[in-house]
């Protein structure tokens, strides 16, 4: 049922732009493997082989670690709703962030998200689809406000000193590039 091809079709990109909700996959060679939910229109197809989206603050920043080690990465989502449907994007990434000369390029892509700690960029290798016979329905409410309100009420210092706090390791203890490329958000 799993089928394999070597870029993001245009059914593939109308399948993505309509979920509400994608996963992102990565590990280091060494240590845990992070799975996160991610949400609020972050990402956006910029080609058949490029996939961006905003790494929002969060109690973590496994990802950029990860990335810093290797830079494997999966993107995966599901129809929760109509048609049964799971689509992978392998590939590899890497973490832009405030200070890089290509984060004002790569956020222009992106609606602005206060909060936004990096923006990952991904070369997707292989898309894969399959079935998705077993995940269940799900009605959509509408996005949470949460991180956004929690994000303004800290401010660009506040944001700043959380990161410092809790996003310049990663779980097993490895740098995530942060505390090295911080400038006041906008």
């Amino acid at each position: 049922m799993a089928k394999q091809f070597n870029h993001i079709h245009d059914d593939h990109r109308a399948f993505i732009e309509a979920q509400h909700i994608y996963f992102t996959g990565s590990a280091a060679p060494e240590g845990r493997v992070n799975i996160s939910p991610k949400g609020m229109d972050s990402l956006a197809v910029l080609s058949p082989n490029r996939i961006i989206w905003l790494n929002l603050t969060g109690s973590g920043n496994e990802t950029a670690g990860h990335l810093l080690q290797s830079d494997r990465m999966t993107l995966m989502w599901c129809a929760f709703t109509a048609r049964p449907l799971i689509l992978r994007a392998y590939g590899t990434a890497r973490a832009v962030h405030h200070t890089d000369p290509d984060w004002a390029e790569l956020c222009a892509h992106l609606p602005p998200h206060s909060g936004a700690r990096q923006v990952f960029d991904m070369t997707v290798e292989m898309v894969q689809t399959s079935c998705g016979y077993a995940v269940p329905l799900f009605d959509h409410t509408g996005p949470r406000d949460t991180l956004t309100k929690w994000t303004d009420d800290k401010g660009p210092d506040g944001l700043r000193a959380y990161w410092l706090e809790k996003n310049t390791v990663t779980l097993d203890g490895a740098p995530t590039g942060i505390a090295h490329n911080l400038e006041t958000p906008e």
